[in-house]
């Protein structure tokens, strides 16, 4: 059974750039093969760690919706190859992405099908990091569910810790199967007040450090440079490199 680290988080504070690092920083100390999930349908994981994405499971149901099955071959046996296809190899990690579905609706079908597939997947990799959508309905809909550890990604804020809180619960009165949940305050400026860690402390979330602001993370995002090229002296990297000590100690 794969160990599963899954990252959530409101949108903005920087959840996928923190699964970036994580993933480098597995790599780095042995952990490894990797599957790396990205569970969001407007995707960018891949822009992170600086993977093409050729094909993802909305685009393989989308042909299968408009009749591209080849003939003599099976729905099922055409959306089992395209699962294979989608899977991007990179060595250390492979990626699998969602995607999403043409025009509007709602993004189900493909969520269904990323649960298909993580099921056919799972058993292929000691580990399963996986990068979700912003917001609550990843939970809601149980893409993340069975989970070693849950990653909680928010910033100094109390919008911020709000939104963390109520992650937390949601995923706690779904029993969904999380092990231990985390929170990781991200884009931090100075140290954090000590009401606002009574107040995470109240809810019974366990901070587990911070990442400061950092000029170079910037300029890579902005850039469009993928953020695992970060130099090893960077100094939110090493600040998170020492959370996922603890973390996955």
């Amino acid at each position: 059974m794969a160990y599963t680290i899954a990252l959530a988080g409101k949108g903005g504070v920087g959840k996928t750039t923190i699964a970036g690092m994580l993933i480098k920083y597995m790599v780095k100390n042995g952990k490894k093969p990797i599957l790396a999930v990205d569970a969001d349908s407007n995707y960018n994981l891949n822009e992170v760690l600086g993977v093409n994405v050729p094909d993802t499971l909305g685009n393989a149901r989308e042909d299968m919706k408009k009749g591209k099955v080849p003939p003599g071959m099976t729905k099922d046996i055409f959306i089992s190859m395209r699962l294979e296809e989608a899977v991007i190899e990179t060595g250390d990690y492979d990626l699998i992405v969602m995607g999403q579905p043409e025009g509007t609706g709602c993004y189900c079908a493909a969520n269904t099908l990323l649960l298909n597939c993580l099921e056919r997947l799972s058993d292929n990799y000691p580990y399963i990091v996986m990068d979700n959508e912003a917001g609550m309905e990843h939970i809601s809909r149980l893409t993340t569910r069975n989970v070693d550890v849950l990653i909680i990604v928010g910033d100094a804020s109390r919008r911020g810790l709000q939104a963390a809180f109520r992650i937390n619960k949601l995923a706690s009165e779904l029993n969904i199967g999380v092990t231990k949940s985390c929170l990781i305050l991200n884009q931090v400026k100075n140290t954090i007040p000590d009401e606002m860690k009574q107040l995470i402390a109240d809810e019974g979330l366990d901070l587990v450090g911070t990442v400061p602001e950092d000029e170079e993370v910037y300029e890579f995002d902005s850039s469009g440079r993928p953020t695992i090229e970060l130099s090893d002296e960077n100094p939110a990297q090493l600040a998170a490199y020492e959370i996922f000590d603890r973390i996955l100690d």
